[in-house]
């Protein structure tokens, strides 16, 4: 079995940290150079600490809420990837909790760029040159919320619900090109994303913690196999696919 991914080239956005640092460090782990792309410093930072072994890890820093600087960010990536592009991780995504009927406008609007506009263009820029290629991987990072309604979210549930579509959409006009575009929804994690809902909705947290039939929320390492799967050889004939890591969650 094929699950390597020695020599080639990987592109992860919001791979500085949270959870699509962890799915970065396994594509690493598996061969992979990658480029970790964020809209801080903690790129950089990332990148200097992962790539002290193995093949080499370059940080580069734009803003997923422009698309002009969606496009210099790719083209750095490119560059630092000697022009080729294997696998592309659209792992970005920011969140804010607020009741629907309060929800400010400029926190959807921003939350849907970063999260849904941002993974339709760097999807467009990574295909036309997987196209021309002959193929690639493409992974998008949906959620539970992908699934079913949550509360007090409703910017971060739409799209992350229009990830999913997003997915099946592109992977039905890609699939003629070689290219495989799948997600991965993670289950209830324990990052910063999540940290806020322990300390002010200790109720709700407890609910969830007490459906997860494995006893606990996930980490960044729960998801560095499904991630390694579908950048690898071994998951040619998959595409179209939303797949839970979840503990169990979906299920109960």
């Amino acid at each position: 079995m094929n699950f390597t991914l020695d020599r080639k080239k990987a592109l992860v956005t919001g791979g500085g940290s949270g959870l699509c640092k962890g799915i970065a460090e396994g594509l690493h782990e598996a061969g992979a150079e990658v480029v970790l792309l964020g809209s801080s410093s903690k790129a950089f930072d990332a990148a200097r600490e992962m790539g002290q072994s193995g093949p080499s890890v370059y940080g580069v820093q734009a803003d997923l809420q422009d698309k002009n600087q969606i496009e210099a960010g790719y083209q750095k990536a490119l560059e630092y990837l000697d022009g080729r592009l294997d696998i592309l991780v659209n792992g970005a995504g920011i969140q804010y909790r607020c009741d629907a009927l309060d929800f400010p406008a400029e926190q959807w609007e921003k939350i849907i760029r970063i999260n849904l506009s941002a993974v339709f263009y760097m999807s467009q820029l990574a295909a036309a040159k997987m196209k021309k290629q002959g193929g690639g991987k493409i992974i998008n990072i949906a959620s539970m919320t992908s699934f079913f309604g949550s509360v007090r979210i409703p910017a971060y549930t739409a799209s992350k619900g229009a990830v999913a579509q997003l997915t099946k959409a592109l992977s039905n006009e890609w699939a003629c090109y070689g290219i495989c575009v799948n997600a991965i929804a993670p289950g209830y994690m324990a990052t910063a994303l999540t940290a806020e809902l322990k300390e002010k909705n200790p109720g709700q947290y407890k609910e969830i913690s007490s459906r997860i039939p494995m006893g606990r929320w996930g980490t960044a390492e729960d998801l560095k196999g499904i991630s390694v799967f579908l950048a690898s050889e071994e998951s040619n004939y998959i595409t179209g696919a939303v797949i839970p890591v979840d503990g169990g969650y979906l299920g109960k």
